[in-house]
């Protein structure tokens, strides 16, 4: 196939980096970790690739040069890796273009931004050829809890599901429902609570309201980070996903002081997500409480019990709690974080904004959290621990961050795959978010975009 295929009118050209051509490079390994907010294709071999890419709109599709490599068994395995349901990947094709350049064409199903960019090696893995495909019409984070938890045949015929959903989030009616109820929402998952599931706290009738409470679960890592890795293989990102899906359920069927309660995944899937966005999501869905879950590790299997960490402004609380943040805060590093995207470093400093009064309500919500995780587990500390967690910059959410446990701890990890111990985390989480909702109700919050 002649080069000048690829080269259509209007494609895009970019040449990545400086590096020097990768003459003999071996490709490792290559995986596809697809999502509907982008699928992500990462090649990685002993030394950095040198490539050039070309993006073709109509239809379209990614065309990426690799110089300096011959088609392996690696490099044909990402054909196959491919699954049906990607949301981006219609396929890919793999073929030695030049005896020194191996051609890739990834078919895609939708229009994309293409971001392909190089990572260092860092922990566990070696060079990273990153291809992040994101959909033109990227996916808005309160247009996708719209989408969850509206039911199409409750809206009057004219109204806006936004300005519906919003309604009921700020307690105000809009122009298209003023003097109307708001539409009561459904459940995003019709799994009940555990039988241990504490009752949704009763309120008087004469206290209902359309305010609706948001809670922000952020299940840490994800994707090209799987977190923490126990003695048994078990990696934290999968555990803190299942137990951010069991804590959805009983926040989306509880509600307090006759305000109902939704709850928003910053990832419901096997993807990295930076953490700078994590925080974003939480403020664009305009959420009441963020709260990340995570899994503890440490260098030996001693130690056991559950942390909440809430943000400071000055030092760290403790030497543990500044190793925790330092650890927690690597995860852009390894997930693969693209720091030449225009807006991720600007963005990032635009959140570290803390707040006297949200660090003040965070280790009220760490309190509240303690003394429910106490009843059913150790505690690793008593006391809300505080440090530098980049996720916990959102500067009007109360934030905290969980570590359920230490994975590294043989007995530990076992609890954290046992589906009884799950449960009774979950329920011990909601408990503690009612009781710090039943003592600080939230306040009316006006629309906004940020």
């Amino acid at each position: 196939m002649k080069r000048r295929t690829f080269l259509e009118t209007g494609a895009i050209v970019l040449t990545l980096g400086v590096s020097p051509v990768a003459r003999g490079a071996n490709i490792i390994t290559v995986r596809i970790w697809p999502a509907p907010e982008y699928s992500r294709v990462t090649i990685e071999s002993d030394s950095a690739l040198s490539t050039t890419h070309s993006f073709v709109a109509n239809p379209p599709r990614l065309a990426v040069d690799i110089t300096g490599v011959t088609l392996n068994p690696a490099l044909k395995e990402l054909v196959a890796k491919v699954q049906a349901d990607d949301p981006n990947i219609a396929g890919i094709r793999a073929g030695q273009f030049t005896p020194a350049v191996v051609r890739l064409v990834i078919d895609l199903k939708q229009a994309i931004r293409p971001q392909v960019f190089t990572l260092a090696p860092v922990a566990a893995y070696q060079h990273r050829l990153v291809f992040d495909l994101y959909p033109t019409q990227a996916i808005d984070p309160l247009d996708a809890l719209i989408a969850q938890h509206t039911p199409p045949k409750s809206a009057p015929a004219n109204a806006d599901p936004l300005d519906e959903l919003m309604a009921q989030h700020t307690g105000k009616p809009t122009k298209k429902n003023a003097g109307t109820p708001s539409a009561p929402l459904s459940p995003a998952s019709s799994a009940p609570p555990s039988k241990t599931n504490p009752p949704a706290s009763p309120g008087p009738a004469a206290s209902t309201t359309d305010r609706l409470i948001i809670i922000a679960l952020d299940p840490g890592h994800g994707g090209e980070d799987p977190g923490a890795i126990g003695p048994g293989g078990t990696h934290e990102k999968n555990v803190v996903l299942k137990l951010a899906r069991l804590l959805r359920d009983r926040i989306n069927a509880a509600e307090v002081k006759g305000m109902t309660m939704r709850a928003y995944l910053t990832r419901d899937g096997d993807f990295f997500v930076p953490l700078h966005v994590r925080v974003q999501k939480a403020r664009r869905v305009q959420a009441d409480l963020f709260m990340s879950l995570h899994a503890d590790a440490f260098f030996t299997p001693q130690p056991q019990g559950a942390s909440v960490f809430a943000l400071s402004q000055g030092g760290a609380s403790s030497s543990a709690a500044r190793w925790m943040a330092a650890k927690e805060n690597k995860a852009d590093l390894i997930g693969g974080l693209n720091v030449k995207a225009k807006d991720a470093v600007v963005q990032s400093a635009l959140l570290d904004m803390s707040t006297t009064a949200q660090i003040t309500d965070s280790l009220k919500l760490g309190g509240s959290l303690l003394g429910e995780i106490a009843r059913v587990g150790k505690l690793h500390k008593a006391r809300v621990e505080q440090a530098s967690f980049a996720v916990l910059k959102a500067p009007d959410i109360p934030s905290v961050l969980v570590e359920a446990a230490f994975i590294s701890n043989p007995k530990e990890e076992a609890k954290l795959n046992s589906e009884e111990y799950q449960n009774q985390l979950a329920d011990a989480l909601m408990r503690g978010i009612l009781a710090y909702f039943s003592k600080n109700p939230p306040l009316s919050r006006s629309r906004k975009t940020g």
